[in-house]
This record gives C-alpha cells, structure tokens and sequence, in this order.
C-alpha cells in the first residue's frame, strides 16, 4: 500500500484532473490511497463568500461555476457536488442572517473545498474504468480535539483508521480511497481542521496508522531540490534527506512537507517521497530517518525573508538565569515565536518575523535590557551535517567575504542539521547564489 498526497494546483481544473488521474492509474496496483486538497482557489473563495455573507450576500458564484464547468468538461454527473453546493448556500444564509463567522462556522465553511475535490475526483475516475470512492476524512476515522481552524488528531486514528481501510489493504474491497486532506471531527462530530500542513497530516497520518510501504506527495519540481531553482539555476534533486533534515527545510522556507506532518511518519519509520507529477519515471527525493549511505557534508540552502533582527543586551547586569528568563516570558507573553537565537551571559540576539508587531515586548523588555530592533533581515540555512561545521564555515565565509557580503549573525541548532546565518533581505538572493557555488 502507498498514500499519494495531491495539492490543490494538482487539481485546479478539468485538464489538471485528467492527469492526476492518469499517474493514480499508473499506481493502482500499489493499493494507493489518495488524499486531495480543495480545487486550486476554492479554500479562498469560500472564505471570500464567508466575508461577504458577514455583510449580507450570499454568493457562492466562483465556487459553483469552478466546480460545475469542471464536471461538464470532464463528462461526469457528480450530484454530490449538487448536494454539497445547496448545502454550502444554506450554511451561508445562515452566516448572513447572524452576520458573524465563529471558528466553529469557518471549519464547517472551508471543508466544503476538500468534499467537493474527492467526489469529482472519484467519479472521473469510475467514469474511466478505475473503481474509486470518496471519503470525507471522519468515514475512516480521522478524529481529532475541538480546537477549532488548528485541530489536532487524537491518539484513537491509529486505531480508527486500519479498522475503516483494512478492507481495503486486504482485497476485499476494491474501491481506490480517495480521502478529504486537512479536515476532520472531533468527537462531538462537529467538523474541525487541521490548521497549517493539515493535507500533509493527513497524509502522513494515513500512511503511518496503515503501515504503508510509501507516502508519496505530489508537487511541480523534481523532489526536494538543492536550494530554489528561481534564484540558483543549477539547483539539483537531493535524492534522500532524514526526517530531521527535511523538517529544518520546512522551517526556514522551503517547500516540502510542514514540520508537524512528520510526526506520524517518524514514529514508525514509514518513507516520504516527494514526486513531480509533470515527471512521474523521476525518483524524487526520499525522505527517511537516517541516510542509507554516507552522511553529505551539505544538503540543501533555504532562506525566509522580511525578519527582524532583536538584539538585547543587559542593562542591569542581571544573572544569565535571571536575565533570560525575564526576556523570554516576555515572548510568552506576547505570543512571539523566535526563528534563531545566539546568546552570551548577559545578551541575545534573536530574529522573528518581521510582520509581528513588537510595541509591547519592546516596552517590557526595556525595563531590564537594552534593546534594538533593525527590520529587513533575512535568514539563510545551510542544511548539513554540522558535527562538520568548521570545514562549511570556512568555504561559506571565505566566499561571502570576497563578494563583500555581511554576516550580521550566525547560529547553529542544536538538531545539529543547520546552520543559520543572517544578512539583509535585499542581498538573500545573492547569498543564496554564493553559498550554493561554494558548497555544491
């Protein structure tokens, strides 16, 4: 069995859909389990429809005719998605008439997107002589807390899960599964979603409970490349990174899996391949928990832009213990998480996102540290192995110096997978560039 992992711009429209279908075809005899997001847009349409039913209109048009154009092109009847839509327009009379959009309400409003996906989805694809059924996630026992628009999946899905698809894995039903991404119920079955990299979760998650040979997820590119091809043309496929790696991309920008969707899969060491669907014979990359082979001294370059660079420094020569502590509740207390961090005994430099509004932590910590905060930074990562990181540094810097760029400051993780630098966002293309001549 594997898990094939479709995005949104791989079903977007009719011709989209078409081809999506022809590389799950080209899986069926690996028992896959598709999940899908919504069709390109749909997820933004629906909470524009949302925003203006707050205000008094109800108006589905871009939903409805996306969806319907998209069923005649392809040639299939798919009243479910007549059902859903009626549906969706009464839910959205009922947010017009109490003009207020609860957390509660908007999961409720973007899980039609996910819904209408499967069953177009499943229907093209009996339509062409593949048998397939739709899912709506909690049919095969996703269940998760009632946190609403950032839900998490409950321990119960390990179990949940194999007794709705062990049909399924052992013959007996021959239906491909084609599974809701990003939604669920919570144990009210009121209607929940997964918050940020919820189809990646569900995947993972599907994958991990069924004990899958494989998780595959579909994008545009080649795998998991060397940095972003936009900015260095030579960017290559790294054909295995580990979890660890792979989640250290995540977070400092690149396009892979969201760090939380690797949660499942490392507990029980289930594979991650990210595939092109514009190039199925391509391998893609692997991701796994250690490297079959040698471990690379470098793996890939990724950076984030728009950071803010905080230093604070002492002012009352306070205690380390002291001094961090009072710096860092006052993060807590504003909910401002930190990227990267270098200290001393009294003095730390830190970034942030550079969008978060900082008037108050500034005002807090003022009381106890001087502090300063310079805006249009940037963070570029060198994903590597960093129990070697004299040997990177020395051909990183050596090459930064002779193009006169900065370091303004540098941390390495404790996941001893990356090492952080940080200069300013208008020269991050450049050092990207750089970086990737002198270390590939």
């Amino acid at each position: 069995m594997i898990v094939m992992k479709f995005g949104g711009s791989s079903v977007a429209n009719a011709e989209r859909i078409r081809h999506v279908a022809g590389i799950i075809q080209a899986y069926k005899d690996k028992l896959p389990v598709v999940v899908l997001s919504a069709m390109g847009d749909t997820t933004d349409h629906l909470l524009d429809a949302a925003d203006m039913a707050v205000k008094g209109t109800v108006d589905i048009k871009k939903v409805e005719e996306l969806h319907l154009a998209t069923a005649k092109e392809l040639d299939i009847e798919v009243p479910a998605i007549k059902e859903l839509l009626e549906e969706l327009k009464f839910l959205l009379t009922g947010i017009s008439m109490l003009h207020e959009l609860t957390k509660r309400t908007r999961d409720y409003l973007v899980s039609f997107g996910e819904r209408m996906s499967v069953r177009m989805m499943a229907a093209y694809l009996s339509k062409q002589g593949t048998p397939a059924q739709f899912y709506d996630a909690w049919d095969i026992g996703m269940v998760s807390d009632s946190n609403y628009m950032s839900a998490e999946l409950l321990d119960d899905v390990w179990t949940t899960i194999p007794q709705h698809l062990n049909g399924y894995k052992n013959g007996s039903d021959k239906k491909i599964p084609i599974v809701t991404g990003f939604i669920a119920k919570d144990k009210n079955g009121i209607i929940t979603t997964l918050g940020r990299g919820g189809s990646d979760l569900s995947a993972t998650m599907i994958g991990a409970a069924m004990q899958a040979d494989e998780i595959q997820t579909w994008k545009d590119v080649d795998g998991i490349l060397t940095t972003d091809p936009r900015v260095v043309s030579e960017a290559h496929p790294v054909p295995e990174v580990t979890y660890e790696e792979a989640q250290e991309l995540a977070m400092f920008g690149a396009q892979v899996l969201h760090p939380r969707s690797m949660i499942p899969c490392r507990k029980t060491g289930t594979p991650v391949r990210v595939k092109n669907s514009y190039n199925i014979d391509s391998p893609g990359s692997i991701i796994v928990e250690k490297h079959s082979g040698e471990r690379p001294l470098v793996t890939a370059i990724t950076s984030v832009k728009n950071v803010a660079l905080i230093d604070i420094q002492s002012s009352r020569m306070l205690g380390a213990a002291g001094f961090l502590a009072h710096v860092f509740n006052q993060f807590l207390k504003w909910n401002i998480s930190v990227d990267v961090i270098a200290t001393s005994e009294v003095s730390i430099s830190l970034t942030v996102n550079g969008k978060v509004d900082l008037t108050g932590l500034i005002e807090d910590v003022k009381n106890v540290a001087d502090i300063t905060v310079k805006t249009n930074k940037a963070i570029v990562t060198i994903i590597c192995d960093a129990s070697r990181s004299s040997g990177i540094l020395a051909k990183a810097f050596a090459a930064l110096e002779k193009e006169g760029i900065n370091v303004q400051m540098i941390s390495q993780g404790a996941s001893k997978v990356n090492i952080s630098v940080i200069v300013d966002t208008a020269q991050v293309e450049k050092t990207v560039q750089v970086l990737h001549k002198a270390l590939f």
